[in-house]
């Protein structure tokens, strides 16, 4: 008689036990990503992005699911939250275009360029002097000066950042994101702007695209259209700042290991994924991919985008955000503020 023979356990740390601690987070994670985008779909003015942040947050404090999201699910959702943000911005390169880009001018060029660095060393300032934390300050002038939890990520990846260090900034990148889509539409007609104005004014100074497109589409169609463009311009500096984020870090590495005689393994220059995101804006600049692969292309960031973010925002909590966050929150508002004034001005110059 043949005798049965039972099939041997996964080795600690295999495959097989790996998937197995993730599955419940990564499932967690998608189904909240579609109740994201049914949201969305319900209320077009709520960005499925932000959607993604608040469900995840929500998840994180409501009794009962924070027991799930802080137990069994916690390793799949940390896993989405530094991972798949990673692919979702190797993807966002397919949304930029170095011809849109071109076609603004090179006095508007110089202004986004103008607007990033002086709101990336203004929020880096306001930070500081609201004495948050070097780390948790980089981070937030980052994501408030770019695009958002992807610039985030983006420098946590090349910095070496701890994963739990984002949680903050993305929460009040976000919170602040969500208030410009509120708050920028009613300005609008006090201000006397034109619709290429607003959008100009949208897209330099709202943080994550899908919060630009929220806002930018409350003055139409040409305001929407403008208003990405600079977004996306703002957005293609994310490479060069995780670059030099990079170089600043392996050399601060160097010395430390110089300083102690140690020798450690040297960070990147510029990550494999930030060099994955320059590809695809290259390859969506040759003009080669058809819509319907960009429109894939732009699910799927959208899917691991509100992956990641949800991730993110499960790991918030709100008790100990109110205990710590309070000179968090005032930097963070200090900073909108300035970068809004900032935005406006540029955008008189690019479209007025």
């Amino acid at each position: 008689m043949p005798v049965s023979r039972s099939l041997p356990e996964p080795a600690p740390g295999s495959s097989g036990t790996r998937l197995g601690r993730l599955l419940p987070g990564l499932v967690t994670a998608a189904a909240a990503v579609a109740a994201a985008f049914v949201l969305h779909g319900l209320v077009p003015a709520l960005p499925a992005m932000t959607l993604a942040v608040v469900l995840g947050v929500l998840a994180a404090n409501l009794p009962g699911a924070s027991t799930w999201t802080g137990g069994r699910a916690r390793p799949g959702l940390d896993f989405a939250g530094k991972h798949l943000m990673r692919a979702g911005i190797v993807v966002l390169g397919l949304k930029v275009s170095i011809m849109d880009v071109l076609h603004l001018g090179w006095l508007a060029l110089v202004m986004i360029v103008a607007v990033v660095a002086a709101s990336f060393g203004g929020t880096y300032a306001i930070s500081r002097l609201f004495r948050l934390p070097p780390v948790t300050s980089l981070l937030v002038a980052t994501g408030f000066s770019i695009c958002g939890a992807s610039a985030i990520g983006a420098v946590a990846a090349v910095r070496r950042i701890r994963h739990a260090d984002t949680v903050l900034p993305v929460a009040l990148v976000t919170l602040c994101g969500t208030l410009a889509i509120g708050v920028l539409p009613l300005l609008a007609h006090p201000l006397g702007l034109s619709a290429a104005v607003f959008g100009a004014w949208t897209g330099a100074s709202v943080h994550d695209v899908g919060q630009v497109v929220a806002t930018a589409q409350t003055a139409g169609t040409a305001a929407l259209a403008i208003a990405v463009v600079v977004k996306l311009t703002r957005v293609l500096l994310l490479a060069p700042v995780a670059a030099m984020a990079g170089a600043h870090h392996r050399v601060r590495a160097r010395d430390l290991g110089a300083a102690d005689g140690t020798k450690s393994k040297m960070p990147p220059v510029v990550p494999l994924f930030v060099v994955g995101f320059m590809a695809m804006v290259a390859l969506r600049s040759t003009g080669w991919l058809p819509s319907p692969w960009l429109e894939a292309g732009a699910t799927l960031q959208d899917i691991l985008l509100g992956a990641a973010l949800f991730g993110l925002g499960s790991a918030v909590r709100i008790r100990t955000l109110l205990h710590t966050g309070g000179q968090a929150l005032l930097a963070a508002l200090a900073s909108w503020l300035l970068i809004a004034v900032l935005g406006l001005g540029a955008a008189f110059l690019i479209a007025g």
